[in-house]
């Protein structure tokens, strides 16, 4: 039986937030406890199948396409705000039972568990955030420190460029798989071709273009202060684990200062691995991660 889950892949699923058509895939072992894995900006939940191999034997793996990335529908309007990502995870949960859950997020995935467990802290028994904390104090200053027509005229502007943006259409998926590796070295070729195959969608004169929305690359002018953020994460009542890697730009959270507003949180820094510490160091992320949980 152990075998045959190595070979059999997940199930496809969609459930409905805000009107949406929204995807996730289902790995089985619906009797054990719930671990949702939440991917990153311009990324897709199949860039988990590593981790939920490995995961599925002991717990019910669920790995949702964030709206406008994957297989999921694209936001009318296009105005994707991290507390958009947070009503669809809760939508999801809800789907799924209402909990509690064990939450694993990556880059803005980790936001959003993060906030969605500052929230509703009682549905969320474990939690692993990698590089999931924003910006470093320093550059998030900065941003609160613009003013509010600077933050909207600059998101005006970014939006009116993105809507006149065609999306790259790549002749094979080979030559997008090479893209990909280009924007992480860390990446193996198996691994890039993988992250490839169930990340672009074939256009009909037999190119490739990314799935997600073009859209997801503006940051909407309305955004939690420093505040906010650290009295979400302070009502975070379960265990939290926050990984990153030392060759990424994202500062250490025990260094400066920001796990300290957690009540329950542990850091762990993986040696050669960047922004995607799942995809760089797995067997170091998986035995971290395994040994939380």
């Amino acid at each position: 039986m152990s075998q045959a889950l190595d070979v059999i892949g997940p199930t496809s699923n969609f459930y409905v937030s805000q009107r949406l058509r929204l995807h996730y895939v289902d790995w089985g072992n619906e009797d054990a406890p719930t671990v949702v894995l939440v991917h990153g900006g311009k990324d897709h939940a199949r860039n988990w199948d590593h981790v939920a191999r490995v995961l599925r034997h002991d717990y019910h793996v669920v790995a949702p396409d964030l709206r406008g990335h994957g297989d999921s529908a694209w936001a009318v309007g296009g105005t994707y705000a991290i507390w958009d990502f947070v009503l669809d995870l809760a939508q999801l949960i809800e789907a799924l039972g209402g909990g509690p859950v064990i939450l694993i997020g990556h880059s803005l995935g980790g936001a959003v568990v993060l906030h969605y467990a500052g929230t509703f802290p009682d549905r969320v028994s474990k939690l692993v955030s990698i590089e999931g904390m924003g910006p470093p104090p320093e550059m998030q200053k900065r941003l609160e420190a613009t003013p509010a027509h600077e933050r909207i005229g600059n998101w005006v502007e970014s939006m009116q460029g993105l809507a006149g943006r065609a999306p790259r259409r790549y002749a094979s998926i080979d030559e997008a798989a090479k893209r990909m590796q280009e924007a992480n070295p860390h990446l193996s070729g198996e691994q890039a071709r993988h992250l490839t195959v169930h990340g672009v969608a074939r256009n009909e004169d037999g190119t490739f273009s990314w799935k997600f929305d073009n859209y997801v690359r503006a940051f909407a002018p309305a955004r939690f202060r420093s505040e906010d953020t650290r009295s979400l994460w302070a009502r975070v009542s379960c265990p939290v684990l926050l990984m990153r890697g030392t060759e990424s730009w994202a500062r250490d959270p025990e260094k400066d200062g920001r796990m300290s507003a957690f009540s329950d949180a542990r850091v762990v820094n993986v040696e050669g691995a960047g922004h995607w510490v799942h995809h760089d160091q797995l067997d170091i992320f998986l035995k971290a991660s395994q040994e939380f949980l």
